[in-house]
C-alpha cells in the first residue's frame, strides 16, 4: 500500500467516525443557533438607535417635515406624532412609547425625554430651530431664505485629509474579531481532539495493530488531515451561515469583505491546524491516560489563549502597532493576529507572504520534530516519556 494511499484511509476514517457523531452535529448547531441570534440581537440594536418616535405639541407640529429632513441627514429614521395633552405624552416618554416630546414655539422650544436623550436628536433639533429663526430674521428684513440658500451653495471648506479614514474600518473589525475567534476556537478543540485521539489508541492498544501496517508518521499525518478536514467543513458551514445572516439583516455588508475574509479563515485555519495539531499529536503521545493529558496540552492551550486574548486586545487598540505587527508575523501567533490583521487592511502583502512562508517553514520544522517523537514515544506505555528521552531514541 502506497503511501498516500495509507495517509487517505486514515484521514477518511478519522473525518467520517467524527462527523457523523452526535457531539459534531449538536455543536455545529447550537453555534449556528448562538451566532444567528447574536446577528438578530445587533441588527435589533442598530435598528433601535436609528429609529425614534417624536411627539410634537402646540406650535411645534409645524416643525414635522423639517425636523424629518433635518434627522435623515443625520441618519434617522424620525417618525413624528401629533399630540393634544402635554401630560399624556409626558407619560408615553416614561413608558418609552415616546422617545421625545416637543413642545413650545421658536425660539422657545422644549424638548423632553427619558433620561438623557438622543444626542444626534437633540442636535437635529437645534439645527431646525436655528434655521426657523433664522427663517424669520430674514423674512422681517425683506430677504428670501431662497436667496441666502443660492448665495451659500457655493461656499465650504475644501477638507484634505493626510490619513482618510476607512469607512467600513467597523466591518473589518467585526469580521476580523470573528474570523480569530472561530479559529481560536477550531485549533484548541480540533487540536485536543487529535491529542485525545492519540492517548484513546495508546491506552487501548489499537495503535499497536494500525502500526503493524502503518509507519508512525502515516497514522499521524492522516489523523491530523482528517480531523483537520472536520474542523475547516464546521468552520466553513459556520462562516457562511454567519455571513449569510450578517448579510441578509444588513448588519454587515458582506458584498466586498465576506469572500475574502472566508477565503483569509480557510487559508490560516489549514496552517494553524496543521502547526498545532501536530504538536499536539506529539505531546499527546508522550503520555498513556487521559488524566495525564493535560499536564502536556496546557503549555501549548496557554500560547493559543494568550495569542487570542492579548492578540484582540491590540488589535482593537493599535492593529498597525509594532507589537501586534511583530507578533503576527509568527507562526504561533500568526494563525490568530494575521487574519484579523487583513480583514482590518492594515497588513502589507510583504508582511502576509513572510507570515505565511515562516509558517509553512515552522509547520516543516515541527511536522519532522512531532513525527520523531510520535514515532518514539506512541509505542511505549506506562510512566509517561520525558520529551528528552523521545527525542535521543
Amino acid at each position: 500500500m502506497t503511501s498516500a494511499r495509507a495517509v487517505s484511509l486514515v484521514a477518511k476514517r478519522e473525518f467520517v467516525a467524527k462527523v457523523r457523531t452526535r457531539s459534531f452535529l449538536i455543536g455545529t448547531a447550537v453555534i449556528i443557533a448562538v451566532l444567528a441570534g447574536y446577528v438578530v440581537l445587533q441588527s435589533v440594536l442598530f435598528d433601535d438607535q436609528q429609529r425614534s418616535v417624536v411627539g410634537l405639541s402646540g406650535q411645534a407640529t409645524q416643525l414635522a417635515d423639517p425636523l424629518k429632513e433635518k434627522a435623515g441627514a443625520f441618519g434617522i429614521e424620525l417618525e413624528t406624532r401629533d399630540v393634544t395633552t402635554a401630560g399624556d405624552a409626558e407619560q408615553q416618554v416614561r413608558d418609552g412609547s415616546l422617545d421625545a416630546l416637543v413642545t413650545g414655539a421658536p425660539p422657545a422650544l422644549k424638548m423632553i425625554v427619558k433620561d438623557s436623550g438622543d444626542q444626534m436628536l437633540t442636535t437635529a433639533l437645534n439645527d431646525v430651530l436655528r434655521q426657523q429663526v433664522l427663517i424669520a430674521q430674514l423674512a422681517e428684513s425683506g430677504t428670501t431664505p431662497q436667496e441666502v440658500a443660492q448665495s451659500l451653495a457655493g461656499v465650504s471648506v475644501d477638507v484634505t485629509a493626510l490619513e482618510p479614514v476607512d469607512p467600513q474600518r467597523g466591518q473589518r473589525l467585526a469580521i476580523g474579531l470573528i474570523v480569530a475567534a472561530l479559529l481560536y476556537y477550531s485549533l484548541l478543540v480540533y487540536g485536543t481532539m487529535v491529542a485525545q485521539g492519540v492517548v484513546e489508541e495508546k491506552s487501548s492498544r489499537v495503535v499497536e495493530i494500525l502500526l503493524a501496517t502503518l509507519r508512525p508518521w502515516q497514522l499521524l499525518l492522516g489523523k491530523v488531515i482528517g480531523l483537520g478536514a472536520v474542523g475547516l467543513l464546521q468552520l466553513v458551514v459556520i462562516s457562511t451561515v454567519g455571513l449569510g445572516l450578517s448579510s441578509a439583516f444588513d448588519v454587515v455588508d458582506v458584498s466586498t469583505l465576506g469572500g475574502a475574509a472566508l477565503l483569509t479563515g480557510v487559508l490560516w485555519y489549514l496552517l494553524g491546524f496543521f502547526l498545532y495539531a501536530t504538536v499536539f499529536a506529539a505531546a499527546a503521545s508522550l503520555v498513556s491516560r487521559q488524566e495525564e493529558l493535560q499536564s502536556v496540552l496546557t503549555p501549548i492551550s496557554m500560547t493559543i489563549i494568550v495569542a487570542f486574548v492579548a492578540g484582540i486586545n491590540l488589535m482593537i487598540g493599535s492593529p498597525s502597532g509594532t507589537t501586534v505587527t511583530v507578533l503576527s508575523l509568527l507562526p504561533p501567533f500568526a494563525p490568530i493576529l494575521m487574519p484579523g490583521r487583513m480583514a482590518l487592511g492594515v497588513a502589507p502583502a510583504w508582511q502576509v507572504l513572510l507570515a505565511v512562508v515562516l509558517a509553512l517553514l515552522a509547520i516543516a520544522a515541527i511536522t519532522w520534530l512531532g513525527g520523531k517523537v510520535y514515532a518514539n514515544a506512541v509505542l511505549r506505555t506506562g510512566a509517561r516519556v520525558k520529551l528528552r528521552e523521545a527525542l535521543r531514541l
